[in-house]
């Protein structure tokens, strides 16, 4: 079986292991309880526009030397062709000091408010647009992650109703869908057209479907292609006759899928795909109209980005993992540690991990819905910096493992490798026939 190394060399002197931390930057549009649409800006909650200096340094201190950032979209983007750069000229300007390499978050949950929301047919090619000037402004960042999480992105903001739109339909949901793909698509090109090396880690949830009772087997099954979809139109991989028939059934063209395909895989070489994995991505279905139920942590990481894996055959990047249990949290960074380096001794080519994230999260508890300013205890830090048990074990973990991981790993080409031999595996990809 073949699958794809976009750009990835076998050279340990030159290729870290990529151990990631994050910032959470999520932005949606909520409705409060007074019934006012009001924005929850994570960066604010946490104190992060007063405090990224010393933010920043935490990084630093625990010797991780990548980390998923992005300036808030809906503040820099400020309208077609007009954006706001002040700020994230001095934050990445920072991270290019400190030798903190970016994964450079453009998209994370929300949208300008003058862009409307993800319905908003014309968003994806604005979106581009802002990628475009991005790489331009920092020729120098490599690694993007356009539209974060984009299932998640579409089902809680037009299947279930929760943020930005706040539509329930599976025509809301689709076209949610296929315009945040277009605008990931479209960005990316966009970007490549800049930064010829640049490597695109797609971070998405990765989720699985238990059927509760044997009439819930075929709404299992539906839900468990489901939650394919936006990478299957990310890489242009062909879905299922059912699935197809889901898409065009609720607005997806067959022109637009047709182009899906073909972008999506000229795209793929470029791409490593980032997996998210909490013990909420997992969840029981019930017969006939009844809502889903959670259902813990049944299959977990290993079996569930071995089935992604299996799918698609890209090189892979654990992007996201935390537990709101401090006293849990170390055990559960063991076990996903655990299970990664398991799947990478199995043969799938895992580059990297990530607890997510740097400091304490607000109001996660409820998925950013509710604005009551719960302070989640899921960081390495907590939100007056100091470090939890679970930032204390990953110092450790980064220490005893980044000078061995290299040695056995597949590491992603940082530009110190042959420029030459470089160019040809950046306009190819490298294809390689059996695991590492």
């Amino acid at each position: 079986m073949q699958y794809y190394l976009p750009s990835l060399r076998r050279n340990p002197t030159t290729h870290p292991f990529l151990f990631a931390t994050g910032i959470e930057n999520s932005y949606p549009v909520i409705t409060d309880r007074n019934g006012r649409r009001k924005r929850v800006d994570e960066l604010e909650k946490t104190g992060f526009y007063e405090r990224w200096r010393e933010d920043f340094r935490l990084v630093r201190d625990l010797e991780v030397q990548f980390l998923r950032y992005g300036p808030p979209y809906y503040r820099v983007h400020q309208g077609p062709d007009r954006y706001d750069w002040s700020f994230a000229d001095e934050t990445l300007a920072e991270l290019r000091r400190l030798e903190i390499v970016p994964i450079v978050d453009l998209c994370h949950f929300g949208l300008p408010d003058w862009a409307g929301f993800y319905q908003n047919t014309d968003w994806p090619e604005l979106f581009a647009q802002y990628a475009s000037a991005f790489a331009k402004r920092f020729p120098w960042v490599r690694f993007y992650t356009p539209v974060n999480e984009i299932f998640i992105t579409a089902r809680f903001s037009a299947r279930i109703g929760w943020w930005n739109e706040q539509l329930c339909s599976d025509q809301a949901f689709v076209t949610a869908l296929k315009n945040a793909v277009r605008a990931n698509l479209l960005a990316e090109e966009a970007i490549l057209n800049i930064q010829p090396r640049a490597l695109f880690i797609q971070s998405e949830s990765t989720e699985y479907f238990h059927a509760k009772e044997p009439a819930a087997l075929a709404r299992a099954v539906e839900f468990n292609e489901e939650r394919f979809l936006s990478l299957d139109l990310c890489y242009g991989n062909d879905v299922r006759g059912s699935a197809y028939q889901y898409l065009t059934d609720n607005g997806l063209s067959r022109e637009e899928y047709v182009w899906f395909m073909q972008h999506g895989s000229n795209i793929k070489p470029y791409c490593v795909m980032g997996n998210d994995y909490y013990q909420t991505n997992e969840h029981t279905v019930p017969a006939g109209d009844a809502p889903l139920e959670p259902s813990g942590e049944i299959f977990g990481y290993y079996i569930i980005t071995h089935q992604y894996f299996q799918r698609y055959h890209l090189p892979v990047m654990h992007t996201e993992t935390n537990i709101q249990d401090e006293k849990r949290a170390p055990a559960w960074l063991w076990k996903e540690w655990s299970q990664m380096l398991r799947l990478k001794q199995d043969g799938v080519p895992i580059i990297g991990f990530t607890w997510y994230s740097l400091i304490d999260q607000v109001d996660w508890d409820t998925a950013l819905r509710e604005d009551n300013g719960n302070v989640n205890p899921l960081g390495l830090y907590d939100l007056d910096r100091k470090i939890r048990p679970v930032g204390e074990m990953y110092r450790t973990l980064v220490e005893q493992w980044r000078d061995i991981l290299p040695l056995e790993s597949l590491g992603v080409d940082l530009g110190l490798v042959d420029e030459g031999e470089s160019a040809l595996h950046r306009q190819h990809g490298e294809v390689v026939s059996t695991p590492v």
